[in-house]
This record gives structure tokens, sequence and C-alpha cells, in this order.
């Protein structure tokens, strides 16, 4: 399996994906004309001689080599919030005074926001039912770290993650479900389509600046706040090892969380180096020739519109001697030559992912994501 920029002679599986996926899966829509340019949009971005984030969206896909089946999807938004308004609730604690400095008490509301206008937006991970695989679900995560490290300037400081909140399987959001009593009477996908389509003013008009009272939310609503949908969970735990947060910013539509984490922190742009390909001959394992042990790891070129990774376990050499042993076949598939730049990042836990994993109970490995965010 190879991650690879969208083309659009994929169109007709990710229209496939954004079918699958269901409601609340807002990245992607099940509009073939809005696919279609989200896909022109992504190849117009990875073409493009960039200096800092703007307007750029880019979309890889994880090909079944061996097939040509696409597994899943994965992307990121250069600048979020800046061609079209991010808006989230934020979670405040407020102060309800009195004369009486003893009836004195807090409240805590929901409150309109823009906090996140030009930061980084990790989104569209969708990994299809059928192709659940070891490392599937991690590769689709991280490879998107891993090319932020090749080209920084392309991403902001800052880097989100919106998650999708709870839902059944038959799409109705218990948040929307309390939400819409009182600012819109719409179905939790009709309001979807209306949010994530661009809608002109839908937040505005239907989503009021004012501040919401949480306790006069439902029981169901109020427990929905800052929590994901069953299939997130892994892709959550996933990004909490990474360093990602929660800092109380909420999705407007299903209560979900938004998580955060600077650029420079997340473990896998920190633990992704550079190095330099040398070619094997046939017969050779990368392990006698460098006398170490292969170990699984993301490892890809550094290009930009011909960025190609993987996962492998045959390789070695890297990241302390800066020189990448790998066979030549390997090296063809990912766009590689010997003396060629390429990345490497291993798949093993972290420093800071160790930290994470003594917080809190980490998923079994086994656990792999089937769509997210």
């Amino acid at each position: 399996m190879i991650i690879r920029p969208i083309t659009p002679r994929d169109l007709d599986a990710l229209m496939q994906i954004a079918r699958e996926s269901g409601p609340g899966f807002t990245s992607l829509m099940p509009d073939r004309d809005a696919l279609r340019r989200k896909i022109d949009h992504s190849v117009e971005s990875f073409a493009r001689n960039v200096t800092k984030p703007g307007d750029e969206h880019y979309l890889f896909v994880l090909e079944d080599t061996a097939t040509g089946d696409i597994m899943g999807t994965t992307g990121i938004e250069a600048a979020a919030g800046v061609s079209r308004p991010l808006v989230h609730f934020r979670r405040n604690a407020v102060i309800c005074h009195a004369e009486d400095r003893q009836k004195r008490h807090f409240e805590e509301t929901l409150t309109r926001c823009q906090h996140y206008t030009g930061c980084t937006e990790v989104c569209s991970l969708y990994l299809r039912p059928e192709f659940r695989r070891a490392n599937a679900g991690k590769l689709l995560s991280r490879v998107r770290f891993v090319f932020m490290a090749l080209h920084p300037e392309r991403f902001a400081d800052t880097v989100i993650a919106e998650m999708r909140g709870v839902s059944d399987h038959s799409g109705q959001s218990p948040f929307w479900d309390w939400l819409k009593h009182h600012v819109a009477d719409l179905d939790f996908m009709s309001a979807t389509q209306l949010a994530c389509c661009g809608q002109s003013g839908f937040i505005e008009r239907f989503i009021p600046a004012r501040p919401f009272y949480t306790r006069l939310m439902s029981e169901d609503a109020r427990a929905a706040m800052g929590q994901v949908h069953e299939d997130t969970r892994a892709a959550r735990h996933m990004l909490e090892r990474e360093g990602f947060r929660h800092r109380g910013f909420l999705d407007l539509l299903d209560g979900g969380p938004t998580l955060e984490c600077p650029r420079s922190d997340i473990a896998s742009v920190r633990e992704t180096s550079l190095a330099r390909v040398t070619l094997l001959k046939r017969q050779e394992h990368p392990a006698v020739h460098s006398g170490e042990t292969s170990k699984s790891a993301i490892v890809a070129n550094a290009g930009c519109s011909e960025f190609r990774a993987t996962v492998t376990d045959q390789i070695s050499g890297a990241p302390t001697t800066k020189n990448l042993v790998m066979e030549e076949q390997l090296a063809k598939t990912l766009g590689l030559g010997d003396g060629s730049p390429a990345c490497y990042l291993p798949l093993g836990q972290s420093s800071q992912q160790s930290r994470g994993h003594q917080e809190r109970r980490q998923k079994p490995a086994t656990e792999e994501i089937r769509y997210a965010y």
C-alpha cells in the first residue's frame, strides 16, 4: 500500500468514500461536482510554489498497489478559516453576579467564536472497512505529519483536528437535537449539508452570537459535549499520543471536540528524519547490509506533487547514520534512486507517546482507524 496525492482519476473512489462515511463526516459530502472541485483544488495546491500557507488543500489517497483499489483518504488544509469562516462554540465559565455575594455562582456557557482562523487543519481521514489491516490507519494519520516535516513553509504554527462528534447509525446527533429547537428546526443531515457547502450566511443566520447556558441543555446533549463518535475514538487516541489536546472548543453542530498542537511539538513531526538512499543488491537484505534489525517505519520521498509514502520493515540505517538502505523495487515504488533524499519515521512508540501511555489507557495495537474527521 502506498500514499500519494489524489488525482482526477480517483473521483469515483472518492465519491464511494463520501457515501460510505455516512452522516457527520463533514469534510467529504457525497456531491460529485463538489468532490471534483476538491480534487482539482488539491492537484493545484500540490503544484504551487508556496512560501507561506494560504488556501491550499492537500488530499492524499491510500492505494493498494497489488489491486489498484483506493483504500482510504486523508487530508490537510493549510490555513483553515481564511477563505471560509471556521466557527466553533467556546466553553466558558462565567460568574453570575448578585447583590448578595453569597449568591454569586459560576455558569458554563457556549459562545460562538472564530478562534482558529489561519491554523492548519488535518481532516478527511477515512479508511474503508474492507481494507482495515495492520498499519493502514497509522499510515493515513501520521503521513500528514511527515509531509509537514518535509514542507514546513506550507503550514501554520498551530495544527488542529475537528473530531467527529456523537451521532447514531441513523445520523441523529443528541447535541443538535437539543440545539435545533433554539436555532433552526432542521434535521442534522440538512444542517450539515448547508454548513459544509458554504451556504452563505448559514451560521450567522441560524447560530446566534449570544451564549447558551449548558444547564438548560438536555442530559444527552450535555453528555455529548467534547465526546467523539465511536468510530473516531482510535483517531482521537492516536492524535493525543502525538501531543494534541482539547482546549474547550466544540463543533457547532454535533459538539465534537477540536484538538490542537503546535506543529513543532507534534511527535511525528519531530521524529521524522532525512536521509540519503543506498540501494541494495537484489539478494541482499537491508539488515545484513547494515548489521541492524529492520523495524516498521513510514518511508517517503522528499517531493511534493510527486510525494509517495509507505510502511515497510525492509529498510535500515536511518536515522542514526543518515543513510537509508533499501531494495531497488521499494525505491522505485517511492520514486527514489541511489543517493536520493528520503525521510523516515519509525512506527515504534516515541518518548512523548510513552508519556501518553502512562497518562491514559492505550488502545490495543491491533485497533485501526475506520473513519474519523
